[in-house]
C-alpha cells in the first residue's frame, strides 16, 4: 500500500501545513470570509496533481522498493529546486525531476535502465488528478472566477498533465516559473499570476496543498488557501500561515463566491 503525504514529509524531515478546522467550510479561526478574489492560481503539483500516482509504476519496475523510491524521489526534486535557486544555476523543472530519480535510485541501489528511466519520466505527464480538481475549477468558472495553474513545472509539463486530467479547457492560464528562470518560494515567482492575469493584488487568491508554498505566497502578499488533505499535518513554521483553511478545491466556490 503506497505511503501517504503524511509519511513522505516524515521523509524529508518537514511538515505540510495547517491549522484546525474551525468551521464545515475548514475556515480557520482567525480568518473572515474572503472579499473581492475574482482570479484563483493553484500550485499543480501534489495540489491539482497527486504526485504519488507513479508509485504504482514504480512498484511494477521494482517491486517492493515503489513507496520508498518515490517518496525519494520527490524529496529530492522539491530539494535541487531550492538549491538551484539558492546556487543560481537554473535547470527546467524536467531536468530537476529526472536528477531527482537519478539520485532516488542510485540511493537505493535499484538498475535505472534508460528504458525504466524514460517509463517513470513521462508518467510525470500523465499523472493523476485529485477526483475533487475537476469538479471544483468547473464551479469556480461558473462563478465568474478565473482560473489558472501557477507552478514550478516547465510549460510542456503542465500542459501535458492538465490536458490528461482534463482540465486544460477551464484553465484561464498556465503559468510556469521558466518566465523568470527561478523556483518558488522566491517572491518574484508569485508575482507573475499578476502579470498574467492582471488585476489588483487584493483579487488574487492563491491556493496550495503546499504549506511551504503558502508561506511563500502570504509573503509576497497573496491571499492564501491551503488545501489540508492531511487534517494531522501542522503548518509550517514560517511566520506566514494561510488565510484561509480547506479540504478540498470543491470548498473554494462556496467561500469565495458564496
Amino acid at each position: 500500500m503506497m505511503t501517504t503525504r503524511r509519511e513522505f514529509v516524515k521523509v524529508v524531515g518537514g511538515a505540510a501545513a495547517a491549522a484546525r478546522i474551525a468551521s464545515p467550510l475548514g475556515l480557520g479561526a482567525q480568518s473572515a470570509r474572503p472579499t473581492g478574489i475574482t482570479t484563483l492560481a493553484f500550485d499543480a503539483y501534489g495540489t491539482l496533481f497527486d504526485v504519488y500516482s507513479v508509485g504504482a509504476l514504480s512498484e511494477e519496475l521494482f517491486p517492493g522498493q515503489g513507496a520508498p523510491l518515490t517518496q525519494l524521489w520527490r524529496a529530492k526534486q522539491l530539494q535541487y529546486s531550492t538549491l538551484r535557486s539558492l546556487m543560481g544555476r537554473h535547470a527546467t523543472f524536467w531536468q530537476v525531476t529526472e536528477d531527482g530519480l537519478v539520485y532516488a535510485a542510485k540511493s537505493l541501489g535499484l538498475d535505472l535502465t534508460t528504458a525504466k528511466r524514460q517509463r517513470l519520466m513521462d508518467a510525470y505527464l500523465t499523472l493523476t488528478a485529485f477526483p475533487d480538481v475537476k469538479p471544483g475549477l468547473e464551479a469556480l468558472k461558473q462563478a465568474g472566477l478565473r482560473v489558472a495553474i501557477m507552478s514550478n513545472g516547465e510549460p510542456k509539463m503542465l500542459q501535458a498533465a492538465a490536458a490528461s486530467a482534463g482540465i486544460d479547457t477551464i484553465l484561464d492560464d498556465i503559468i510556469s516559473i521558466e518566465d523568470i528562470k527561478v523556483f518558488k518560494p522566491k517572491p518574484e515567482v508569485y508575482g507573475l499570476i499578476q502579470k498574467h492575469l492582471p488585476g489588483p493584488q487584493s483579487g488574487i487568491g492563491f491556493v496550495s496543498s503546499n504549506s511551504w508554498d503558502i508561506a511563500g505566497a502570504g509573503s509576497a502578499g497573496l491571499t492564501t488557501f491551503w488545501i489540508q488533505r492531511n487534517a494531522a499535518e501542522p503548518q509550517e513554521e514560517l511566520g506566514f500561515p494561510a488565510a484561509h483553511i480547506i479540504r478540498a478545491v470543491t470548498d473554494l466556490p462556496a467561500l469565495v463566491a458564496g
